[in-house]
Formats: structure tokens, C-alpha cells, sequence
């Protein structure tokens, strides 16, 4: 087994400035801080204005950015520029969300592969990450409007079922609007903590033991997690999670429309993106409308639309159901029955729907508590964390965490993060990888530390080789990777080649270690460059989904000739030309409209390939 094992140095964290909670959310983002004289955690707003920043992003023809209320009055009247419920797609392949495409009414890109997905508006290119990043400038902003200070350091919540692809784009999109991500807080810890749960205050004196079991509940715009949260003297231990990252108060919008669709005897395909959102805009209406009266009405492009409480209801009840079965699975994990709960919180806006609060209410058997803004509770709850990190709060156990993330150099000497600075330790992550030439029979391990997402620009680890991999197609060798870190904070990485069991053996001991000097000046170039970084790694990754596409188009061209008429075989090489040519240039965009034509001249015929090798392994068989 090839092993790396290195000392990895901690470093501290000082209080130079405030430290900002944000709740990056699907619908609304908000900021908190600790109020310097209550002591309290609040939400930051202007005068009487709402402390919610609708996560909306309107570009208009000239690429201006537009970020909030402002943005949102676009959505009906230029829906193809204006950007909502990206967090949605924050790490997500296009397969991922090709079910509910149809949701979106701006230019997702298709490439029917797995490659992380993009946002067309006009000629540009964005990721989720740049969305993201222009929601968090946006906050960013207000908060040093509002608090007439600098802020360069957050603590940004994500949903307990964001997987490790999602946590690091959430943290790449902080850097790139200039922010310093000191912590990933779950939002149910965080919800916990904005009440106050597990504080010494609430505990039995005299050095006794005191045990809080809570349940989490937490449906957002885009997003559904339960929690089971065990609380002992201040300690937070997460017992179990289940949830659905595509399921939210977006999914009862959607089941209004369909309805209304079905009203009016309307197909999705008969829809302009126009009537589309507004359709989606009256639906979010209607929900609302919905908590507090038994009916809505209204007129919408000169037809009359309407809906009552029980339609509604009737309408989800499968979504509510589905998040009980979560809540009940959560329970099982747990070892756990729904008695044993001692307080059930509820975090999200969607949990304002009455039908929620009464199903999980008697679920649990007993009154739900939603005392504090569900809108609010989270980014309060990341307040509170941040004062944790500030040392400002004693009351909870903050355990010791990396302080520089840790990754391997990947093609195109781009950094892939495992383990994210400030994870909590010990800490495990793994991750597979495969071969890029057919018949490799060795991978280069080469582990870097640092923020930045070249590794030229990071700290270098340590380097392996791991050989005796057996000639095998591209892609067909599955290399797992491992970091593990002890409650020492020392590093083991292990490489193992699955298919064939090949395992290698070495061993390198740390010369040196970081100082906290060493660690504050890479934190400070990774926020000095984060721009430059995120553009060149954009632009890396673009050139090598290119580089890709050719390969793979020359080979199938070779192989496939008969399937190909001449025409086709003109414009694919034609397409295969600008492609080229766009890969010499420092062009981001460009190369990802080259790469994205040449895929639209394949498709037809891949299909024709994939239909035939379907025939061909079906011929002679009885379905």
C-alpha cells in the first residue's frame, strides 16, 4: 500500500476583523453577525428593509451584474438572462439535473455527459461557482455598507447532504468573491446553535452531564436535510442525516404550475421561457398566499387561474411524505424512535407551510418548535459560529481543524482538493481516478497543501509512483486515492488500483512544517489571486474538455466511417478546425462554444453508433 505519512502544522486563527455568518440559500441569502452589545446573533439589514437578498442574478446586454430585488424584476420579462435557483446546480453534472431541466428558463448546457454544468447567457459562460460568487459579492457589500468596516473573513452554511463537489464549489465561490471561508457549517448545526441549543447556560450545574437530542428539520427553496443532533455539555455529535438535494419549496412551485398547465389545457412544450416564469412567480405566490387563506385566484395572460388550500395540499403531500420517510430513516440510523426527540426545529422557509409543520409535528408526536425566522435561523446560526472561531464564544467545543486544504495535482496542473482547510480532524476522504492514454501502466501521486488552484502556486507534499497497473483502456483502471488524518493531525495517503488489487509501498517523513506565518501568507495569496486563479483554472479545464473532444472524435471518426455521410464528415471536421484553433487562444469562452458546436455536429451520428451497437448486442435475443 503506498503510504504517505507527514506532520501536518496547525495554524490559528486570529481576529483581525469581523467574521460575518452567511447563509448562501436557493432562494434568499442573508448575512448575521453577534451583535457587539447584546451579544446576541442578528441578521444584517438596511433601516426597514428585509435582511434576505433574493439569490437572483440578471446580466444585461453590456454584462452588467445585477444581484437581489433589483434582479428579480427581470425574471418575467427577460428570463433568459436572469439567473435563479443556482444553487441547484452547485456541483452537479449535466445528468444530474436533466430531469428537471425544464424547470430552468435560462440556457443550461446539455453535453449528455458528466461533465459539471454550465450557464449560457448570450456568449458568455458561467459556473455555478461564478453565479454563486456574484450572490456572495453581493453580500458582501451590504454587509460593509451596513457595518462601515472591511470584510474579508465568513463562515457560509451548506445543506447536511451537500456532498464533497458541492462543499468545495460553495468554498471556491467564496474565494472568488473575496471572501476568506474559514468554516463549512452544516445548517442544521447551525440552526441549533442560533437557538441556543446546547449552551452551558441550558446545562445542569455542578460538572454534571447534560444531554439534548434534537431533530432538525430543515426544507428549503431547492433542498430537504433532517438532522438528529445529539448535544452533551456544549459538544454537538451529528447521530445520523438523510435528505433529498432535489427536493424544496422550488418542487411545490412546480406542482402548482403543473396544475395550472393542466387548468388550462396547456403542454410544456407550448410555453415561451416568458410564460413559463411567470407562471413560476404566480405559483410562489400562490404557496405563500396558501399559509394564511383557503384559496387563490388570479388572472395571468387574460386566462384566470386559481387554486384552494386542499388542492394544494393534495398536491404535495407526496413531496411532505417523502420528507417524513427521510425524517423516519434518519430515526433508524440513529437507533432512535421518534419519542426519544426532545425538540424538533424546523429551519426554511417552506416550513411555513401549515401542511409541513402539522406532518412532522405528528411524526415526532409533539409541537414543532419554529420560534426563531426560518428565513434567518441559519445564517444566525453561522454568526454564532464565526464568534466561536473569532474566541469569543467558550460555551461549545470547536475541535482542531486543518488549517490549509490538502489535494493531489490532477491534468493540467490543476490542484483537487480531498480534505478542505479547516475540516474537522480526524478526518478521512477519498476519491477515484483513472488513466488518460490507453495501456498506462503507472500514475504519479503528487500531494500539495495550500489554497490556491494551481499546484505550481501550492506547497509540495510528497510524490509516488504507483506502477503495475495492468494495460487496460483509458479510463478503464479506477485508482483510488485516500487521505486520512489522526487526531494528530499526521497524514497518511494511500493508492490502490481496484480492478487489479495493485498496491504499492513507500514511505516519506516531513522535513519541515508550516508556521502560522508560513499559513497566514498562503491564506493571503489565495485571496490576493483568487480571481486569476479562478479564471486560469476555468480556462484549464476548458481547454482540456477540448483537448478531450478531439481525441475522442478522431478515434470514433476512424471507427465508424460507414456510419458517417459526407456532409456530416465535412462539418465535424469543419467544427474539429475552430475547435483547434480556439485551443491556442487564452479564450474561455470561445473554446467552450467550439467544444459545445463540434458536440452538436457528433450528436446525430453518435446516436446512429449507439443505436447500432445497441442492435447489434440485442440481435438474436427475445425481450
Amino acid at each position: 500500500m503506498a503510504k504517505i505519512a507527514i506532520n501536518i502544522a496547525t495554524g490559528s486563527l486570529q481576529q483581525a476583523e469581523m467574521i460575518v455568518g452567511i447563509d448562501l440559500g436557493t432562494t434568499n441569502s442573508l448575512v448575521a453577525i453577534i451583535h457587539p452589545e447584546t451579544k446576541k446573533p442578528v441578521a444584517l439589514r438596511e433601516h426597514n428593509s428585509s435582511s434576505l437578498v433574493p439569490s437572483v442574478i440578471h446580466f444585461d446586454e453590456n454584462g452588467n451584474i445585477t444581484v437581489g430585488e433589483d434582479a428579480k424584476n427581470y425574471l418575467e420579462t427577460e428570463p433568459q438572462n436572469t439567473i435563479f435557483s443556482a444553487k441547484r446546480l452547485m456541483g452537479k453534472s449535466y445528468n444530474d439535473i436533466k430531469q428537471n431541466a425544464s424547470f430552468f428558463t435560462y440556457k443550461v448546457i446539455d453535453n449528455n455527459d458528466e461533465s459539471l454544468v454550465k450557464v449560457q447567457v448570450g456568449n458568455q459562460f458561467y459556473s455555478p461557482i461564478d453565479l454563486s460568487s456574484f450572490i456572495l459579492k453581493e453580500l458582501k457589500a451590504r454587509a460593509e455598507h451596513i457595518l462601515k468596516t472591511p470584510v474579508t473573513k465568513a463562515v457560509i452554511t451548506v445543506p447536511a447532504y451537500f456532498n464533497d463537489a458541492q462543499r468545495q464549489a460553495t468554498r471556491d465561490a467564496g474565494k472568488l468573491a473575496g471572501l476568506d471561508v474559514l468554516r463549512i457549517v452544516n445548517e442544521p448545526t447551525a440552526a441549533a446553535l442560533a437557538y441556543g441549543l446546547g449552551a452551558s447556560s441550558n446545562s445542569s450545574k455542578g460538572g454534571e452531564e447534560n444531554s439534548q437530542t434534537i431533530a432538525v428539520y430543515d426544507l428549503g427553496g431547492g433542498t430537504f436535510d433532517i438532522s438528529i443532533l445529539q448535544i452533551t455539555n456544549g459538544i454537538f455529535e451529528v447521530l445520523s442525516t438523510n435528505g433529498d438535494t432535489y427536493l424544496g419549496g422550488d418542487d411545490f412551485d412546480r406542482a402548482i404550475v403543473k396544475h395550472w398547465m393542466e387548468q388550462l389545457s396547456i403542454e410544456n412544450s407550448q410555453l415561451t421561457t416568458e410564460v413559463k416564469q411567470g407562471l413560476r412567480l404566480r405559483a410562489e405566490e400562490a404557496k405563500k398566499h396558501l399559509s394564511f387563506n383557503d384559496a387563490f385566484t388570479a388572472s395571468f395572460n387574460g386566462n384566470d387561474i386559481s387554486i384552494t388550500k386542499e388542492q394544494f395540499e393534495n398536491l404535495i403531500q407526496p413531496l411532505v411524505d417523502k420528507t417524513l420517510q427521510s425524517c423516519k430513516n434518519a430515526l433508524k440510523d440513529a437507533g432512535l424512535q421518534p419519542g426519544d426527540i426532545e425538540t424538533v426545529v424546523m429551519v426554511g422557509g417552506s416550513t411555513r407551510v401549515p401542511l409541513v409543520k402539522q406532518s412532522v409535528s405528528k411524526l415526532f408526536g409533539k409541537e414543532v418548535n419554529d420560534s426563531v425566522n426560518p428565513d434567518e435561523v441559519v445564517a444566525l446560526g453561522a454568526a454564532v459560529q464565526a464568534d466561536i472561531l473569532a474566541g469569543n464564544n467558550k460555551e461549545f467545543l470547536l475541535l482542531d481543524i486543518t488549517p490549509l486544504s490538502l489535494g493531489i495535482e490532477t491534468m493540467g496542473g490543476l490542484m483537487d482538493v480531498l480534505i478542505p482547510r479547516n475540516a474537522k480532524i480526524p478526518a478521512k476522504a477519498g476519491r477515484q481516478y483513472t488513466t488518460q492514454k490507453d495501456g498506462q501502466g503507472s500514475m504519479r501521486i503528487a500531494v500539495y497543501q495550500g489554497e490556491r488552484d494551481l499546484v505550481k502556486d501550492n506547497r509540495k507534499l510528497a510524490e509516488f509512483n504507483l506502477t503495475g497497473i495492468p494495460g487496460m483502456p483509458a479510463g478503464l483502471p479506477k485508482v483510488e486515492v485516500s487521505f486520512l488524518i489522526n487526531a494528530d493531525g499526521i497524514l497518511t495517503v494511500k493508492a490502490k488500483e481496484l480492478r487489479s488489487g495493485v498496491e504499492q509501498s513507500i514511505e516519506v517523513k516531513p522535513q519541515y512544517g508550516l508556521t502560522d506565518e508560513d499559513v497566514e501568507k498562503m491564506l493571503l495569496e489565495s485571496i490576493t489571486h483568487a480571481k486569476d486563479d479562478i479564471a486560469l483554472r476555468a480556462l484549464v479545464e476548458a481547454k482540456t474538455e477540448g483537448e478531450q473532444l478531439l481525441a475522442t472524435t478522431e478515434n470514433f471518426l476512424t471507427k465508424n466511417t460507414s456510419l458517417i455521410s459526407k456532409e456530416e464528415m465535412m462539418a465535424t471536421a469543419a467544427a474539429m478546425q475552430a475547435l483547434q484553433l480556439a485551443l491556442t487562444m487564452d479564450d474561455k469562452n470561445l473554446i467552450q462554444t467550439k467544444t459545445e458546436e463540434l458536440n452538436e455536429v457528433t450528436r446525430p451520428f453518435a446516436e446512429r453508433a449507439m443505436d447500432a451497437a445497441v442492435g447489434v448486442a440485442l440481435k438474436g435475443k427475445v425481450l
